[in-house]
């Protein structure tokens, strides 16, 4: 099993760490393995093509920017 790589990309606010503790829930509901990590540097986040944070990134991909989505929605997008 490969372990995915799972990034919440924002500056730090309410809504960015509400999604990266639903993306965790998701992630242990699914019980996948993940590397999951809060990218706060605007400059990357730029570099990414990301403008509107919370924004999720499964992959590499971006999947979601500017809502905080829920767990269930976020099991939906992470690879079966």
């Amino acid at each position: 099993m490969t372990t995915l790589k799972v990034e919440i990309l924002g500056t730090g606010c309410k809504k960015c760490h509400q999604l990266e503790a639903n993306a965790k829930a998701a992630i242990e509901h699914r019980q996948l393995e993940a590397e999951v990590s809060h990218i706060t540097d605007t400059m990357e986040i730029v570099k990414r093509g990301v403008m509107k944070t919370p924004a999720l990134v499964i992959n590499g991909k971006v999947l979601s920017q500017g809502k905080l989505l829920e767990p269930a929605d976020i099991e939906a997008l992470l690879p079966s």
